[in-house]
């Protein structure tokens, strides 16, 4: 066992007996013995993963899929220690069922809080209501932060190095602050732990369908939606939406569930549009190692206002921060067999350019719009066009 953590768990537990095991007095304890002895500052990563691989004795160790991986390196009837490995990680936007506090040992993230507004129950595991924003901050190596159990501390993680390397001070669990919800912008909280097991194989059954294009799918997926409650409804219309749209099926089916569900459904269709976009940011940054990029992608997927991500390139860069996004956006096109694309921005077919030139022209159309550069000598009707196809893309937080 580790002798840094095991006499760090022990102070933990000293202090927090000397407090009859409050919760509320938890979270204030951990950060605390943290900030006193600064795990960044007594740990070698190289050390700890040596004595991890090598000695046996080690704490239990959970099944947990949290982390990549999770280690235990310190274990209470009440509370326990954990070091949370990130290669490319990135949590969902979630709340705790437990509370403590965590510290950056190795790497940095985006840190991002929220608040649930206008919030009701559907039923015991989904809630709909309005994601909100409140702050977002660049966690450094050294950093602590406490973490307090139920919804008034909802945030996000999106780690930008490879690997990051995060100390969990936690309780086991608080009584009466799950289920511990995900929060599908902008407008649904489901709890991930619900086991709907008719659900789940449906889904599975309808993907068989899908995988041997059966001519029955649309329409068996219509009348599901027809008789479904909100909750597998929503589940069933996540899980075909793709399928849908490859089939050209997708307004009838939209059109069947808000029939259905009324005006429950409104928040649905922009939620399910969200989803597909943090995929695929999060798919694009599996395959980015570059550092600023991926910092861009963590801002992309999580800071919807220009000012803000302006405001954190320039507190980490130097120069006019505009100016090196466009820089970034250089690096990072691509030019398919189709056209270019600018991460999730498709060049619009009905701008006729040669496709050689697309990724010069959609560049220099991001520039003007970025207020950095003029624009492409190209009528007026095209760059709207081309504004169009940024506006629908992770690009639009940054169009004035």
């Amino acid at each position: 066992m580790d002798q840094f953590f095991t006499e760090l768990g022990r102070t933990v537990l000293g202090r927090w007996k000397a407090r009859n095991f409050s919760l509320e007095c938890f979270p204030e304890i951990a950060r605390s013995a943290l900030e006193e002895r600064p795990p960044a500052k007594h740990v070698e990563l190289a050390d700890l993963i040596r004595g991890f691989l090598l000695e046996d004795e080690q704490p239990f160790q959970t099944h947990s899929g949290f982390g990549q991986p999770e280690l235990v390196v310190y274990n209470d009837p009440r509370f326990y220690i954990q070091v949370l490995f990130w290669l490319d990680g990135t949590t969902d936007i979630h709340q705790h069922e437990f509370s403590g506090a965590f510290h950056v040992l190795a790497g940095s993230s985006i840190h991002s809080m929220f608040a649930f507004d206008d919030a009701q129950s559907i039923t015991p595991h989904l809630r709909m209501g309005r994601l909100r924003m409140k702050t977002t901050e660049l966690l450094e190596t050294g950093r602590t932060v406490p973490i307090v159990s139920g919804r008034d501390y909802i945030h996000s993680l999106f780690h930008l190095d490879m690997p990051s390397a995060t100390v969990v001070v936690r309780t086991q669990t608080d009584p009466g602050t799950g289920p511990q919800f995900t929060y599908l912008p902008p407008h649904i909280a489901v709890d991930p732990i619900h086991d709907d097991a008719l659900t789940m194989r449906r889904k599975q059954l309808l993907d068989v369908m899908e995988k041997t294009d059966d001519p029955a799918y649309a329409r068996l997926v219509m009348e599901m939606l027809a008789e479904l409650d909100f909750e597998r409804g929503f589940f069933i219309l996540q899980n075909t939406m793709s399928a849908l749209r490859n089939l050209g099926a997708w307004d009838e089916a939209w059109r069947v569930f808000r029939k259905k569900h009324g005006p429950l459904a409104d928040g649905v269709a922009v939620t399910l549009d969200e989803i597909v976009r943090r995929d695929g940011i999060t798919a694009m940054r599996g395959a980015i190692t570059e550092v600023e990029h991926r910092f861009f992608l963590a801002l992309l997927l999580n800071v919807p206002g220009r000012d803000d991500i302006l405001g954190m390139v320039a507190r980490r860069f130097p120069g006019e921060p505009c100016e090196t996004i466009l820089r970034w956006a250089t690096e990072l096109v691509e030019i398919s067999e189709e056209g270019a694309w600018l991460l999730d921005a498709e060049f619009p077919a009905d701008v006729d350019i040669d496709i050689e030139e697309q990724p010069e022209v959609f560049l220099a159309a991001l520039g003007h719009f970025l207020g950095v550069g003029k624009a492409p000598a190209l009528p007026a009707a095209q760059r709207r066009l081309l504004r169009d196809a940024l506006a629908r893309s992770s690009w639009r937080a940054l169009l004035p």
